[in-house]
Parts: structure tokens; sequence; C-alpha cells
């Protein structure tokens, strides 16, 4: 087995050109807007699913936080439906790319620090020097309190990056062993084919929780700071 296990990773082409914008806009495809009076069973369940997340997400926030509601529901909605759409055969994960990932991470992570900023500058200042710090440790505190913050978007993105990635090495791992064990052992071909079965559906919980979590994060980053 001389097979790169990275290639499945690699930006995909066609004619020399790449389309990874086309992958990444393909997930809209599949919410389609309502346009009858009365919809059909997957318009109403996916809309029921979004109230319910949508209603879970914002119970915390106030009324300027939910003014983030759209833009929360689409990152977790685009999130999902692409890791979803990555565990396909012969398919591309965009969120296996650490850079498009911190392409969402960081911009997001920037506009609730500069919303803090800009409606509670002075408990988003606080946040950099607890009350009662001895005089000696302020500059310290200071220092790692702002490297923290800083970090935040990269934790974002690499959890995302590390979590995808993880599963899908071991999903091609495992089928790479099952198809080198049938000439050997069919019995142990077919135990490695069900913990396969096993570990995709597991896979496929991993990438709903996976966008749940980045856009929570997100959402409590805006709820510390509205």
């Amino acid at each position: 087995m001389n097979e790169n296990l990275f290639a499945s990773f690699a930006a995909p082409s066609m004619m020399g050109l790449p389309i990874v914008v086309l992958i990444v806009m393909f997930p809209s495809v599949l919410f389609p807007t309502p346009s009858r009076l009365i919809n059909n069973r997957l318009i109403s369940i996916q809309q029921w699913l979004i109230q319910l997340t949508s209603k879970q997400m914002l119970a915390i926030h106030n009324q300027k936080g939910r003014t983030w509601a759209l833009m929360l529901m689409s990152l977790i909605l685009f999130i999902g439906s692409t890791n979803l759409l990555g565990l396909l055969p012969h398919s591309f994960t965009p969120t296996t790319q650490l850079s498009m990932n911190l392409g969402m991470a960081i911009p997001l992570w920037a506009g609730t620090v500069i919303t803090g900023f800009r409606y509670k500058t002075k408990v988003s200042l606080a946040h950099f020097l607890p009350q009662g710090t001895p005089l000696p440790l302020i500059p310290m505190l200071v220092v790692i309190e702002t490297i923290s913050l800083l970090i935040q978007p990269m934790a974002l993105a690499v959890r995302l990056t590390a979590n995808i990635t993880a599963g899908h090495l071991l999903i091609h791992l495992i089928g790479g062993a099952t198809l080198a064990l049938i000439n050997i052992s069919v019995t142990t071909a077919f135990i490695t084919f069900i913990i396969l079965i096993l570990l995709t559906i597991l896979e496929f919980a991993v990438a709903l929780i996976q966008a749940y979590v980045f856009t929570l994060l997100v959402s409590l980053y805006l709820h510390d700071n509205t």
C-alpha cells in the first residue's frame, strides 16, 4: 500500500482549475427555500431542526446578541452539511483544510471582539486584568490574557480540522486493511468491515457534533462580548 494517506485531502482540480469554490457552494443546494403554503415532510423536519437549534443556542443571548441568529444558523448548516458530504466516496471535505477553517474562525472571532470593545469597552478591558491582582503580577497577567484571547480562533480552527481529518484517516486505514485482509482471512476481514461500518456511523455523529461545537463556541464568544 504505497498510496499517500493525505492524497484525499488535496484540493481537487478540473482541467488544471481548482473547483473548491464549487464544492463549498454545493451545500446551499441541499437547503431549498420553501415556496408552497404547506411544506413537505423534508422541509418541515429541516425547519423544525433549525428552530430547535436556534432556540437552544440563542437562549443565553440578549437582544443585541440575537442579531447574529442568521449568521450562527448559516454557519452550523454549512459546516454540518460540508462534513457530511465529505463522508461520501471520492468526495472532498473543505473543513479538513486549516486555511479554510481559519478563514471562518478569524472573522467571526474578530467580529465578537470588536462588538465587545464597541458596546462593553470597560468589561472587555477588565478581562485582561482580573480584580484583586497583585501589583507585581499585572504585566504577566495582561500578557497571558492577551495570548489566551488571540489563540481562540486558532483553537477553533485546529479543533475542527483535527477531528475531521482524524476520522477520515481512520476510515481510510481501516478500509485499506479490510481490502488487504480479504485474501488472507475472510473472517478477520468481515470483523474489520463491521468495525469500519461502526466507525462510519460514529463519523456521521462527529460531523454534526463538530459543527455544533464550532458554532456554540462562537456563540459563547459573542455572549461574552454583548
